[in-house]
């Protein structure tokens, strides 16, 4: 429904401003099909290769499993849990604000991009959580909704720009061209051309909150999703509050594109756990987490639509199909190391990380020390500080 009604704005806005311009209702049609070209010219230019413009976007970079093997681990036993056909290709953002996103045309063709603040901070059953959230949005497809809505957004603001740029261009001419050919006439012309200068400035802003309210939607079916993958509610829960929480600078390369992507908005204040409205791009991470809190008995559809309902008071936001009986009982968390491990692995993880995806030289000598050389190191070979052994560095 809403992106129908993200297209019947994006129509009518054609047809406005064709009116407008041609000064005739005749006019709307050639309109109408002007805005239809334009949005297919955008939707085939997105679908072919929307999801590497959104990863160069966002400055991720592709890894590979010695980078981090545990997110290898956890992606391949959500992809098998989903039963996605092929494995998501993977990506780091170099980055240590905790965040995630998934992207790609279908289930075929998908990837998952994580921050490096993020692996630092999450433990295992999180990180589980946080992946199974990102692999629901491939399920259900809603980075093709989610794109194609952008698409239909972009569509309506730049035709609402180029019309109302070309007005203060052109009102001479306009003016001239109204006091031309009659009272009457000039008097019709000059209320189709208000028509449609209201409809460049009010359809904008109604497709920002139709686009707002399709992000928020998909966002509360992916946390349902994610625990049902799981069967552990809580790990995604937590997650959420470590990143509301999270005192890092807000992502850098995110943007306004991008941010409905994100598992959390990228542009959340330190430590804020803001409530939703009409303009924003994510539901509120508080109501999120009690919703989750809230699945004691089970973690199917079922169970969270129920539970969705009892916190939010509004109707549910789980298509009835997906709404069948079946047991999907909670289980209980892994094994995890304690809290003061991993203050003290923090820090250290998340420079690992950085230094990796940054293409550093990673050696462990004999005397057990860790050796990590920079890319723009000269030398053939590199002395251990510890023990004096030289070490032959190797040559991509």
């Amino acid at each position: 429904m809403l992106m129908a009604l993200l297209a019947g704005v994006l129509l009518i806005l054609g047809f406005a401003i064709g009116m407008g311009v041609t000064g005739a209702p005749e006019g709307g049609m050639f309109g109408l099909m002007i805005a239809t070209v334009l949005w297919l010219i955008l939707a085939l230019v997105s679908l072919s290769s929307g999801d590497q413009i959104l990863l160069a976007a966002s400055r991720a970079t592709p890894v590979t499993h010695d980078v981090h093997p545990q997110l290898f681990n956890v992606v391949e036993e959500m992809k098998i849990a989903a039963g996605l056909p092929k494995m998501p290709k993977i990506y780091i953002i170099n980055d240590p604000a905790p965040n995630a996103f998934a992207t790609g045309r279908n289930p075929e063709n998908a990837s998952v991009a994580v921050t490096a603040g993020l692996l630092a901070r999450l433990n295992r059953d999180e990180l589980q959580g946080v992946i199974a959230h990102e692999i629901s949005h491939i399920v259900h497809r809603d980075v093709l909704f989610v794109t194609l809505a952008g698409i239909m957004l972009g569509s309506i603001v730049l035709l609402s720009q180029v019309f109302l740029r070309g007005m203060f261009y052109s009102s001479m001419g306009s003016r001239r061209r109204y006091s031309s050919g009659g009272k009457g006439g000039g008097q019709a012309q000059l209320v189709l051309m208000l028509i449609a200068i209201l409809a460049a400035v009010l359809a904008p802003i109604f497709a920002y909150v139709l686009y707002f309210a399709l992000s928020r939607r998909r966002e509360y079916l992916a946390d349902a999703g994610a625990a049902r993958l799981t069967r552990y509610p809580e790990g995604l829960a937590s997650a959420l509050e470590k990143i509301a929480n999270d005192p890092s600078p807000q992502l850098a390369s995110a943007n306004k594109v991008t941010a409905p992507m994100y598992i959390a908005n990228p542009f959340k204040k330190k430590g804020q756990m803001a409530l939703s409205n009409l303009t924003s791009t994510h539901p509120p991470i508080t109501e999120r987490i009690k919703i989750l809190r809230n699945l004691s008995q089970g973690a199917s559809f079922k169970e969270y639509s129920d539970a969705f309902a009892n916190v939010t008071k509004k109707r549910t936001v789980v298509p009835v199909a997906a709404m069948k009986k079946e047991d999907v009982p909670i289980r209980q968390p892994g094994a995890e190391t304690t809290a003061k491990e991993r203050a003290e692995n923090q820090m250290r993880q998340v420079g690992d990380i950085m230094r990796r995806v940054n293409q550093f030289v990673f050696l462990t000598c004999a005397c057990g020390l860790k050796l990590k050389i920079p890319p723009n190191f000269k030398g053939q070979t590199v002395k251990c500080p510890r023990c004096n052994k030289m070490h032959d560095l190797p040559r991509v």
